[in-house]
């Protein structure tokens, strides 16, 4: 094996046209690990590539791009949004990638205005890419990537009507644009002290649901979104939204859920596992072969209904961040 020859430099020093190769590679790899067609999310990365305006690191090994990694501003918070590196073999691409993740980490914490740093990159399993995390004092929450498979038998018994399981008072009905302001104000408040809470802190507020809604609806990053795949549960009497299931297509055939939260004092009442199978149903009539989401491996009651109606865990990876403000 030819000795590695790593240099570390500013990501804005390079073109989209540099970075392709790469990113392409990497989308490869989405495809093949998550069953996730990358290609769209490449396409809008390369796009701020080329502004030259994304904080982040390149790594050249003997003068040829071998890895990047990059991060957003959000305020006072740095989202860690990526990183990927192409080695001899998967030990130093590895290798790679954690180099990179040391410098940017090291410029985000010794940045004053940045007081939080989140991340979380579902493409590494638990303990790849860790190290810098760990060593930089970021608080460490295990995920899991699960997936449900529609071509197996277990899909042919999920119902596709929701009406004979939704109990008295409650009405299914397809998500529309009109639901946004209610929507988001069901995340916040569905949110309040859960443990996902601690891991984005956009489900603190009214204002940050907003905006993880508006990302969920309006940007490729979670696949592009199903209108017609996902729906409310919503009070017949007050017309309150109680619950809700987003979905989006990551592939030609695979959905995925971005979200779904039921509102506290309507839990109990088998809602949400209804509405999951009517979810999952009306996919499977669609055409659908997969539908995978993430959930978080401390919040068991949600593990334990998602394993119940036939999702499996794909694979573990970590949600990381470090709060300066509480230590």
């Amino acid at each position: 094996m030819i000795a590695a020859q790593l240099e570390i430099l500013d990501l804005r020093h390079f073109s989209a046209h540099q970075l392709r190769p790469l990113l392409e590679r990497e989308a490869r790899m989405w495809k093949a690990r998550l069953r996730w067609d990358y290609d769209s999310s490449v396409e809008l990365l390369l796009k701020y590539l080329d502004s030259r305006i994304l904080p982040g690191f390149v790594a050249l090994d003997r003068g040829r791009v071998s890895g990047f990694t990059f991060c957003v501003y959000e305020g006072h918070k740095a989202v860690v949004g990526d990183a990927f590196s192409i080695g001899q073999d998967a030990g130093q691409s590895l290798q790679f990638t954690n180099r990179l993740l040391s410098h940017l980490l090291e410029l985000l914490t010794h940045s004053p205005d940045i007081e939080r740093i989140e991340s979380q990159m579902l493409l590494y399993d638990v303990g790849e890419i860790e190290q810098s995390f760990v060593a930089a004092g970021f608080a460490l929450y295990p995920r899991l990537f699960m997936e449900y498979d529609l071509t197996a038998p277990i899909g042919l018994v999920m119902e596709s009507s929701i009406n004979d399981v939704i109990m008295d008072g409650v009405e299914v009905v397809g998500w529309a644009a009109a639901h946004y302001q209610a929507a988001a104000e069901l995340i916040h408040a569905s949110y309040a002290n859960h443990i996902d809470a601690s891991i984005n802190d956009q489900y603190r507020s009214l204002h940050g649901s907003l905006r993880f809604l508006h990302n969920i609806v309006r940007f490729p990053g979670c696949g592009v979104f199903e209108a017609g795949a996902s729906w409310v549960l919503r009070d017949r009497v007050s017309g309150a939204l109680v619950g809700m299931v987003l979905c989006s297509r990551v592939a030609g055939d695979v959905a995925h859920i971005t979200q779904i939260c039921i509102a506290e004092e309507h839990r109990g009442r088998g809602l949400g596992r209804a509405l999951l199978r009517h979810c999952v149903g009306h996919l499977a009539q669609a055409g659908f072969s997969a539908i995978t989401l993430t959930v978080t491996e401390q919040n068991q009651p949600a593990v334990s209904l998602y394993e119940e109606l036939g999702f499996c865990t794909r694979h573990r990876f970590h949600a990381m961040v470090l709060d300066k403000k509480r230590g």
